[in-house]
């Protein structure tokens, strides 16, 4: 038997398996092209700047699917032409960001190569709210029972 330590495996880290387990995924998609950028605008706007230079706008694509911004590119292979050298090759890439709640991606554009994604973060209200507790209805029950027949006793003794 096996034990496999973890930041996350404490039980305070309740119900936080899948952030381990997207942690887990983007070690093992750690894939550098094609390079990019990830910059703070502002208190609460980032963009992410990719550079797909040869790409155009039909050869990319770009969708939200499970809280990850997941961006594609693909180009076509040109076989009607002849390269006497090539060292510019079409490839595909895919290219995955996970968004944090309250990330909403305000639009995406393309000028000189680069792929620019701008993103603003949502600040959520807060639903901080009480939890009424409640006793069981049997030890509610037992409890007045005992404190009758204590209080009959003494006024029994005291009458006495």
């Amino acid at each position: 038997m096996s034990t496999r330590l973890s930041l996350l495996d404490h039980p305070l880290f309740l119900g936080f398996d899948y952030l381990e387990q997207e942690m887990d995924r983007l070690k093992k998609s750690s894939e550098g092209y094609p390079p990019y950028n990830v910059e703070q605008l502002g208190d609460n706007e980032l963009r992410i700047t990719l550079a797909v230079a040869g790409f155009s706008l039909s050869d990319l694509d770009i969708e939200i699917e499970n809280n990850q911004l997941v961006i594609r590119g693909k180009q076509q292979d040109d076989k009607d032409r002849l390269f006497l050298h090539r060292g510019i090759a079409a490839r595909q890439f895919l290219r995955t960001f996970v968004l944090a709640d309250g990330i909403e991606v305000n639009g995406a554009w393309m000028d000189n190569g680069l792929l620019h994604v701008d993103m603003k973060r949502i600040v959520p209200e807060s639903n901080a709210r009480k939890i009424k507790i409640k006793q069981p209805a049997q030890t509610n029950t037992a409890t007045k029972v005992e404190t009758k027949s204590l209080t009959s006793s003494i006024d029994v003794e005291m009458d006495g």
